[in-house]
């Protein structure tokens, strides 16, 4: 990642001071951090400004700090198949290495700020990664009907709807005639 500015004052920016730079040197923190906007994907994802409480490692090794955590997540959204809303917690890991220095860094790598790094992307990642594409609220929805929308669960099995091959429709104008030419 490039290395940019970051705003100390924002939650996500942590200190590495405690480290300082001596590698086998470990420092473990618990922030409280306000989800950031838009981590979801399609029909899920984590709410703005929700509550998030990671249990962070911060290790100093020869080529920067090595971060490892775990947080659980609130997730909202609706099941893919009835559209029925969802809300439940999701625990996610992430670990990345920040470098100290940017000149050994590709476009992919994070880089410490001075003694600062923002855990925000490698959250994100995380956290995006982890959501479910098709999230279900049970694993054996069946859906909706896709004649008439109605859920299937509440539908019954006796629900069902008669169809007619489009193929075949024409010929079932012509049974009726013949039925009606017969009894005549």
């Amino acid at each position: 990642m490039n290395p940019h500015i970051l705003d100390s004052r924002s939650s996500w920016i942590i200190s590495t001071h405690e480290l300082g730079r001596q590698p086998g040197s470990m420092v473990r923190i618990k922030p409280v951090l306000s989800a950031p906007a838009d981590l979801a994907v399609g029909m899920i994802g984590v709410p703005q400004d929700a509550e998030i409480r990671p249990d962070i490692r911060l290790e100093a090794v020869m080529e920067g700090v090595l971060v490892t955590g775990t947080a659980r997540v609130p997730l909202r959204g609706e099941c893919s198949r009835c559209l029925d809303p969802l809300a439940y917690d999701m625990e996610v890991d992430f670990q990345e290495l920040y470098l100290y220095s940017a000149e050994e860094a590709s476009e992919d790598d994070f880089v410490l700020d001075g003694e600062l790094l923002d855990l925000e992307p490698l959250f994100r990642d995380a956290v995006v990664l982890a959501l479910p594409l098709r999230p279900v609220c049970t694993p054996d929805c069946p859906g909706l009907c896709a004649d008439c929308g109605v859920k299937l669960a509440e539908a019954g099995p006796d629900h069902r709807h008669e169809r007619i091959d489009p193929r075949w429709a024409a010929l079932q104008g012509l049974v009726l005639e013949n039925k009606r030419d017969q009894e005549g």
